[in-house]
């Protein structure tokens, strides 16, 4: 794992499922058996090199007599299959009252659709392996949250015309994708705007970025570039980052325009 919580999580689940398989007097390799895993995977999960899986940590409950407390523990390892920055930046979007989000390349994340996520992090390069796309697609999804939670942030998103058009995926997952977002749009929480690609005048032309109101009165921005990813809490920089996105939201098509750029496109078969 890429950091310190996250390991020491798997290594807290793996002494307490190492404590009561010896205790019901089993091998790894005898646990391995009852559950369907190897013996391997056993002796992994249980020195925290590996993430068991929900599966795992239920038939383990089952074989070992547990009584729910293995299988308890799946929300936790859930979280800690989740890559750092992803929990951090899942923390700060649960602490803020208003978030705005401006996006250029593809569809903003916390619109996305789970077959979308997964067609992104599929072109991915280096390339993840099967069990790195699913790691991150699951902690995408999981951030979805936000748009249920109580009381309702504001959440605003500006996306380009060319993510709208981007058949990443293929042409039904995207045309899924456009109708999520009009879906998403009817929020009375949720605004989404499209910024025209014909638009001259632009404010966002420097990339993508995100603006973050919490709870306590501060306000962080957040950039992602090619390898990087930064938070941003200078109040200087913060402050001119809430310029650019008022400036872009001014920029792009009003709400209710927007969506029906998205239902155009959506009609012209993307």
């Amino acid at each position: 794992m890429e950091d310190e919580e996250a390991t020491a999580v798997l290594k807290a689940v793996g002494r307490q499922i190492k404590a009561w398989r010896e205790d019901a007097g089993m091998t790894q390799a005898e646990l391995g058996a009852a559950i369907g895993y190897g013996d391997e995977m056993v002796s992994s999960v249980e020195r925290g090199r590996r993430v068991p899986k929900p599966e795992f940590l239920d038939a383990a409950d089952e074989a070992l007599g547990a009584g729910g407390k293995i299988s308890a523990m799946k929300k936790d390892v859930e979280e800690a299959r989740y890559p750092k920055k992803v929990r951090d930046l899942k923390k700060l979007e649960e602490e803020s009252v208003e978030l705005g989000a401006y996006a250029s390349l593809h569809i903003h994340g916390l619109l996305q659709t789970p077959e979308y996520a997964q067609a992104l992090y599929a072109m991915r390069r280096p390339t993840y392996t099967e069990d790195e796309i699913e790691r991150h697609v699951t902690a995408r999804m999981d951030r979805k949250s936000i748009f249920e939670r109580v009381p309702r942030p504001l959440l605003t998103f500006v996306q380009e015309e060319a993510t709208l058009r981007r058949p990443i995926g293929g042409t039904l997952v995207l045309r899924q994708q456009l109708e999520h977002l009009l879906d998403i749009g009817k929020l009375r929480h949720v605004q989404i705007q499209v910024m025209p690609t014909d638009q001259e005048d632009h404010a966002g032309m420097m990339g993508p970025f995100r603006v973050l109101k919490l709870r306590n009165g501060k306000t962080l921005g957040h950039s992602a570039g090619q390898l990087y990813e930064r938070l941003i809490s200078d109040p200087r920089e913060v402050q001119t980052l809430e310029m650019r996105y008022g400036m872009i939201r001014a920029q792009a098509l009003p709400p209710q325009e927007s969506l029906a750029f998205i239902k155009k496109v959506l009609g012209e078969g993307t």
